[in-house]
């Protein structure tokens, strides 16, 4: 039986790669899983001052009773829960339905441990735009200028941008201002009446926002946009840094029509290797590389696995390789594909029951196999597998292989990636590095939804 150990003597890890080894639905619940938290609902009427009645039994409702005699006798509610961190924008409202005597309403962002008689802004680690006078207040008792007063009918809403770290606030549908955003720590989303017969009900986004939230989004989304082409990058980077990446997967025919295109616009490759494009080890076995690759996204496991043995045996002479499984798997695919059912069978008994008993094999090889079980298995769960992206990662894997054949290789790690993938991976750490200075608070920067993203609106 193969071990681990015999598996893992390769001298670049391709498990490294397998994040192309995945289905769709895998892809999408790893998206829900990074969006995934609480988000608000209802009004939380255990934590709170008391003062007020519920009105409504979905708790988005209530009413001042209290006196209003003192600072201390407001009735504050927060929701049920903190407002989400991971995305740019999260925004409520609240529709005054009765001002009642003194219009003493407020909506804001208050801490867990704010104190409930008082109004949001009043305390420290708190936000506030009141009705009353129209006043934004910031954790002290004195308020400054803000925006216009509300009353009855109207819809006020509070809203956090985690891009730019600042509050904003609305009213009837447009945007009244914005303030910076100095309170640290989870913030919930409260509302506050003062004064007798004050009613508001809160909405936290199950019926349709008045102000249009989607476009503020869109627009904080353009900013950032035009705040990144405003960064000047050197002269023609972007052409070495698309060159090594077809030098390194080995698309030379792609390759050669681009320097057509592009030798009298773009300076020479001494120049790029003085700016950190070396590309003497990615011009390594080039035209063999663009042979594997082409015969195995056409599916000819059989003439790869020939041109192997012929001129990187080196690469297939461990028949338990990683490399040698990826191909006994995509061959087993490439039967079921054309329906040959019996050959598959024969062909996994002797090329892939070996791995049956490897740890680090075990998922995919049971997700291979398993399209035996399903007909059509395009349709399954595991047709992904025989799906183009899946050639496109056994072909990766293989010219990885070959690259780690260079008697010249220096940097192990130059076979995995290339420039460009190493600039998605320092952009994605950057992206990590500035959520942690904003407490983890601001949209997490995933590759996969953002080229999704930009596929859906090249579509569009």
């Amino acid at each position: 039986m193969v071990n681990n150990q015999e598996l893992a003597s390769s001298p670049i890890d391709l498990f490294r790669l397998a994040a192309r080894w995945r289905s769709s639905p895998e892809w999408d619940k790893m998206e829900e899983e990074l969006d995934s938290e609480p988000v608000p609902s209802h009004l939380n009427t255990i934590n709170s001052s008391g003062l007020f009645h519920i009105v409504s039994t979905d708790k988005m409702s209530v009413q001042y009773v209290g006196c209003q005699q003192h600072g201390h006798d407001v009735g504050a509610v927060q929701a049920d829960c903190p407002a989400p961190t991971r995305r740019i924008v999260y925004y409520f409202e609240m529709m005054v339905k009765n001002a009642g005597q003194k219009g003493q309403i407020a909506i804001g962002f208050t801490t867990q441990q704010f104190k409930m008689r008082r109004q949001p802004g009043w305390e420290a680690n708190s936000c506030g735009y009141h009705g009353d006078d129209g006043y934004l207040y910031r954790g002290q008792g004195k308020g400054e200028s803000f925006g216009p007063t509300f009353t009855s009918g109207d819809t006020i809403g509070a809203g956090i941008n985690y891009a730019s770290q600042e509050f904003f606030f609305t009213k009837n549908a447009k945007l009244v201002g914005t303030n910076t955003k100095d309170i640290k720590g989870p913030l919930y989303p409260t509302i506050a009446v003062h004064s007798q017969n004050e009613e508001v009900t809160v909405n936290f986004g199950r019926q349709p926002f008045l102000f249009d939230v989607q476009t503020f989004i869109s627009e904080e989304r353009m900013k950032l946009q035009k705040m990144v082409e405003r960064l000047s990058l050197q002269p023609d980077v972007s052409h070495w840094i698309v060159r090594s990446y077809l030098l390194h997967y080995g698309y030379q025919d792609t390759l050669n029509s681009f320097d057509s295109a592009s030798e009298d616009t773009c300076p020479s490759s001494s120049i790029a290797q003085e700016n950190g494009f070396g590309e003497q080890g990615d011009i390594y076995a080039l035209s063999h590389r663009k042979v594997l690759r082409k015969l195995i996204k056409n599916g000819d496991i059989d003439t790869a696995f020939q041109k192997l043995r012929e001129w990187y045996p080196q690469v297939v002479q461990d028949d338990t390789s990683i490399v040698c499984f990826l191909l006994h798997s995509q061959r087993f695919i490439e039967y079921i594909r054309v329906g040959f059912l019996e050959d598959a069978v024969s062909y996994g008994r002797a090329e892939l029951a070996k791995f049956f008993s490897v740890k680090p094999v075990a998922e995919l090889l049971e997700d291979v196999v398993a399209l035996l079980a399903y007909n059509p298995p395009l349709e399954s769960c595991v047709g992904y597998l025989l799906e183009m992206s899946q050639r496109e990662f056994v072909a990766d894997a293989v010219n990885a292989a070959v690259l780690s054949t260079n008697p010249n290789l220096k940097d192990p790690e130059s076979c995995m990636h290339t420039v460009l993938e190493k600039l998605l991976r320092q952009l994605t750490l950057c992206s990590l590095e500035r959520r942690a200075f904003n407490e983890d608070q601001g949209e997490a920067f995933f590759l996969h939804r953002e080229l999704h993203r930009a596929g859906r609106a090249k579509c569009s």
